[in-house]
């Protein structure tokens, strides 16, 4: 999935790939991963349309299909749940204070969140802002 995130991917074939059935696969990874095989497969295309983005020579639209989403409009929801700012906004925003960072380290401070805050809602991370845990 990480190296074929562009591609239709669906979780029968993945738990064919697998041997498994398409029920115990979804619980298995879900288990490993803490998310459905789908959120995990949509994080990553999140996670790459940013760098398409931040580059800033691809329209929306362009980068959406470029990530293997066949919707703009489901693209452009995922993108805003997971972000905290709509694709368009965050094309046009600049991006040079994490220029000077090595791509192997925005990746890590890049990557979209999926942390269930009090109302359940995914957490949006940007370069620069640090999560703080809760003291006891």
């Amino acid at each position: 999935m990480d190296r074929d995130y562009a591609e239709p991917l669906d979780v029968p074939a993945l738990a064919r790939a697998a041997h498994m059935s398409t029920g115990h696969f979804a619980r298995s990874f879900r288990a490993a991963f803490g998310e459905t095989p789908y959120s995990y497969l949509m994080t990553r295309r999140i996670e790459r349309a940013k760098a398409l983005l931040r580059r800033g020579d691809l329209s929306v639209t362009e980068v959406c299909f470029a990530v293997g989403c066949t919707s703009l409009g489901s693209f452009s929801s995922r993108f805003t749940e997971l972000v905290g700012e709509s694709p368009s906004a965050y094309r046009a925003r600049p991006h040079e204070q994490g220029a000077a960072v090595p791509a192997c380290v925005a990746k890590i401070f890049t990557r979209p969140a999926r942390n269930a805050g009090p109302a359940g809602g995914a957490e949006p991370v940007r370069i620069g802002e640090a999560r703080h845990a809760a003291r006891p």
